[in-house]
């Protein structure tokens, strides 16, 4: 079973899974996603759950929240966590490297592996990856697509070329 919640933003609809703890397991950011996720599945939706989650990602894209306070599990492999908690170093409004971020993380040569990380972020935005820049410091990928990573550097102030 899959509980969920939506919500509409200024930057696309978000979907949020929650586990059955209610704690958020993933945000979506695309309806190929969602569909790929969900497909026959069952669904319960708990608005309860989602109407705080709702009201701080409305709050950040309005720019009036820089941080997020939700209880969330994060699950992946122990290399793509330690990944996603050097995310949360990147300051707000800052950008850095798939380099950079391998290089915070003690693994240099894995910049790749830092990139793979990023594209399995299940918590994007709060795990904020849209941070993460090529090293020519052009945008690169984003679950969300181009458009909503300059938005999302844009609301946060970021220089971006």
């Amino acid at each position: 079973m899959i509980i969920y919640d939506e919500c509409q933003t200024k930057i696309g609809h978000l979907r949020y899974i929650f586990n059955e703890d209610g704690a958020l397991e993933r945000i979506v950011l695309t309806d190929d996603l969602w569909h790929a996720l969900t497909a026959k599945q069952t669904m319960k939706r708990n608005h309860e759950l989602g109407k705080p989650v709702c009201q701080q990602f409305k709050e950040y894209v309005h720019g009036d929240r820089s941080q997020f306070d939700l209880s969330y599990e994060l699950l992946g492999t122990p290399f793509q966590k330690q990944t996603w908690q050097a995310l949360r170093n990147i300051p707000y409004g800052g950008i850095r490297t798939y380099s950079e971020i391998a290089n915070s993380i003690g693994r240099p040569k894995a910049i790749r592996a830092v990139g793979q990380a990023n594209a399995g972020n299940p918590l994007p935005i709060l795990f904020p990856c849209h941070r993460v820049i090529g090293s020519n410091k052009k945008l690169t990928g984003y679950a969300g697509g181009m458009d909503m990573k300059k938005q999302l550097l844009e609301i946060e102030g970021a220089e971006i070329s």
